[in-house]
């Protein structure tokens, strides 16, 4: 009974051990870096073979290693706020050294995979990013609340990494037209959270737009940035990437009930209910035209 009650014990740590570790590398969060990688490799490929592995991978792991840090770095604000507060090191499941270990462990291997099994550019490019985000971006935080706009590059070099890693030339207007809509999407996306969790996060000690604009201003704001968004997005059928017009179409639908939808939540009262659902709907779109790009390549080279 006894050695069972150990077993059970052991077997409990070890599922909570890989629950903070999940939650210290914001699984769902780097998990979508490693689909953009994916997207960008698969758009570059004229084959298709276990090649894709390593990048991917290598910069999911780089990703992951990355978000371990940032929480290493913003730990003393994360404990002040409702939505951060049970992260692993706030919650004190883990201490801020070994989360810091845990996250240069987690880089190395990341880099270790891309050198080994891709191309130095992949790599360089998945430092760049890392560097950015973890150098530039979330410092800059503190400092503004229009930081998310120089920090959407973080979001926009994964699909160049795939890019590369494929073998397909970086100066493709091609992929730097996935990159720009990959920049794009995330400022709308970041500032409908603000909406939300703005309070939260000026409880953190973050500057953020909903001091100096009304919860109206910042819809009309978001509005105005999804409208840019949505056109980067219908330039894709235009640049030669897609291969069957059924994609096209797909993404010319899904672009007309976006700003449909988004000139409802324009109009609609800035309730939280109302600004989750475009939150959720814009993560929708942009996943949507991921898939479709990705499948309209796959089906043409396999």
């Amino acid at each position: 009974e006894s050695l069972a009650v150990k077993e059970n014990l052991a077997s409990s740590s070890a599922v909570s051990m890989v629950k903070v570790l999940l939650d210290l590398c914001k699984v769902k969060i780097t998990l979508f870096v490693a689909m953009t990688t994916a997207l960008g490799f698969i758009t570059g490929s004229y084959m298709f073979g276990a090649g894709i592995l390593f990048p991917v991978i290598g910069i999911f792991l780089l990703a992951c290693g990355a978000s371990a840090l940032n929480q290493v770095q913003e730990a003393d604000s994360d404990i002040l706020m409702d939505r951060t507060k049970h992260r692993p090191i706030p919650a004190g499941l883990i201490s801020r050294k070994a989360a810091f270990v845990v996250s240069l462990a987690i880089i190395v291997l990341g880099s270790a995979v891309i050198l080994l099994g891709s191309n130095i550019e992949c790599l360089i490019i998945g430092l760049i990013t890392l560097f950015w985000y973890n150098g530039i971006y979330t410092p800059l935080k503190k400092v503004t609340p229009f930081a998310i706009i120089p920090g959407a590059l973080v979001g926009a070099l994964p699909p160049v990494a795939g890019w590369v890693a494929s073998g397909a030339n970086i100066l493709s207007p091609q992929i730097w037209l996935l990159a720009l809509y990959m920049f794009m999407w995330q400022i709308p996306h970041f500032w409908i959270l603000v909406m939300i969790y703005g309070d939260d996060y000026e409880k953190g000690g973050y500057p953020t737009l909903k001091s100096k604009f009304s919860a109206e201003q910042l819809k009309k704001i978001t509005f105005f940035w999804i409208l840019p968004t949505v056109s980067v997005a219908l330039l894709i059928p235009v640049s030669g990437i897609l291969n069957f017009n059924i994609t096209s179409f797909i993404i010319f639908a899904l672009s007309v009930w976006f700003i449909f939808e988004s000139y409802k939540f324009l109009k609609a009262p800035s309730e939280k209910k109302n600004l989750f659902n475009t939150f959720v709907r814009i993560n929708i779109y942009t996943l949507v035209i991921i898939t479709s790009v990705s499948i309209d390549k796959l089906v043409k080279i396999l």
